[in-house]
């Protein structure tokens, strides 16, 4: 722990991530006092805490741990404004009830605007749902411009029509095993069914009979002088066992497996006019959700079907399919040059842009935008931007932070450019400078790089 020069006013960082080493920064730079503390205990939180702060900052990626400190600071100092990134809801909102000085927010919250909006229109730098209202961010003579409202028909026609063509579509062996069998069982079902219509049955009579020949135990009765209709029903009593058999295998197959992608419903599998999110972190669970409140079909990609965005993804209805998302054939399989964009947002930027290289090389035309930022070569570089829109998660949350802690009603938080901009009330948009994480000497480089 070590202190900053004296400056204005005074401040408590916690955290060791690289969004407390922004804030960290930005705040030294500014010629605050700040007190960064990365994993306190009791004794040394206290003596942070006299004399009390101007504010504080829990800064973590484990909700647990984060409203731990939050409740800590609380019981030592009542009135010192606290503002804390924390990822489940029901404990955010849990939090903000308990605290009333506590401002609580999550990387992943504040991100997920500015990552939709380059996902469905190349103009647009963030685009949100808001109380029933849909808003855009567009750049006007080369600032973003005050926020205007968005209709999702412009383009929910062909997320509807994806969806749609996306039923029934098998994704993978099991699901096609499925189909065979449920489609070889229909089709005996409708051949015998109009071989005995054509030849004057009633239709009831037909249909059961029909059904006992694909049920396997035959035709009531076979006509006398038919030498047809007998082998007909033979060859289709012989199918149904094999197609029934299929049928079986593929229903016990998604029984037992995770079920991340559906047959039919809205966790199918869409066609086109859909957004590929890869990486099912935290930040890709809430661009799925905030491009699904947006109208547009969404598929997630991931490589470990039982992280726990997985499990809050089936949750939520979001299809899931599992693969790397730098495969070409699982981005063959996802339509990719059907759909309206791909966002890598996985935590390693390594492995973002390893996705956006696959994708423009499997469909050159298709949207791309990218998560990158939290390693160190890449943030200091923009030899990035032909691969495609750029967001940095951590650069977007220590803006938010920082205005916050300074005592600015921020509501929310853009990109353009390389710069940061903070939304005020009046929906206009403040460009919000921030400092080089390495200012700050709190945090091992090697913990957090």
């Amino acid at each position: 722990m070590t202190d900053a020069p004296l400056g204005d006013h005074s401040f408590v960082v916690i955290g060791e991530t690289n969004l407390a080493r922004r804030v960290c920064a930005s705040l030294r730079e500014g010629t605050h006092t700040v007190q960064h503390l990365t994993q306190p205990h009791d004794d040394d939180l206290r003596t942070a805490m006299t004399p009390a702060p101007d504010a504080v900052a829990v800064l973590l990626h484990d909700d647990v741990a984060a409203l731990r400190y939050a409740l800590a600071v609380a019981h030592m100092a009542a009135h010192v404004p606290i503002t804390v990134t924390i990822f489940d809801r029901t404990v955010a909102d849990e939090l903000r009830r308990l605290l009333p000085q506590c401002h609580v927010t999550s990387p992943a919250d504040l991100a997920a605007p500015a990552l939709a909006g380059p996902c469905v229109e190349d103009a647009f730098v963030a685009l949100r749902h808001n109380d029933g209202r849909t808003q855009a961010v567009e750049v006007v003579e080369g600032r973003p411009a005050a926020t205007r409202p968005w209709h999702p028909e412009r383009t929910g026609w062909r997320s509807r029509f994806g969806r749609l063509a996306g039923q029934l579509r098998p994704h993978d062996a099991g699901t096609r095993i499925i189909l065979m069998g449920l489609l070889g069982m229909l089709a005996a079902l409708v051949g015998d069914l109009a071989w005995l219509l054509a030849h004057g049955h009633r239709p009831a009579q037909a249909l059961f009979d029909a059904a006992r020949v694909v049920a396997g135990v035959g035709p009531a009765a076979a006509p006398s002088d038919s030498v047809a209709y007998p082998v007909l029903a033979s060859v289709a009593m012989l199918g149904t066992i094999v197609f029934s058999a299929m049928f079986t295998a593929g229903i016990i197959e998604r029984m037992l497996g995770p079920g991340l992608v559906g047959l039919i419903g809205p966790r199918t599998l869409p066609r086109s006019g859909h957004v590929i999110v890869v990486g099912m972190g935290q930040v890709g669970l809430r661009l799925c959700g905030e491009l699904r409140r947006l109208g547009v079909a969404v598929v997630g990609v991931e490589r470990d079907p039982s992280a726990p965005g997985v499990r809050l993804a089936r949750t939520l209805g979001i299809p899931v399919l599992t693969g790397h998302g730098g495969d070409r054939a699982t981005l063959e399989k996802l339509h990719l040059h059907q759909a309206r964009a791909l966002a890598a947002v996985g935590s390693d930027d390594l492995d973002n842009i390893a996705v956006a290289i696959a994708a423009q090389g499997v469909s050159p035309g298709t949207r791309v935008v990218l998560r990158a930022g939290e390693h160190e070569a890449i943030a200091e570089t923009r030899s990035l931007l032909p691969l495609g829109t750029i967001r940095d998660v951590t650069s977007l949350s220590a803006a938010y932070v920082l205005a916050r802690l300074l005592g600015t009603e921020a509501t929310g938080v853009i990109a353009h450019q390389h710069r940061m901009y903070v939304e005020l009330p009046t929906d206009t948009f403040a460009p919000w400078p921030l400092a080089a994480r390495q200012g700050c000497a709190h945090v091992d480089v090697a913990l957090t790089g």
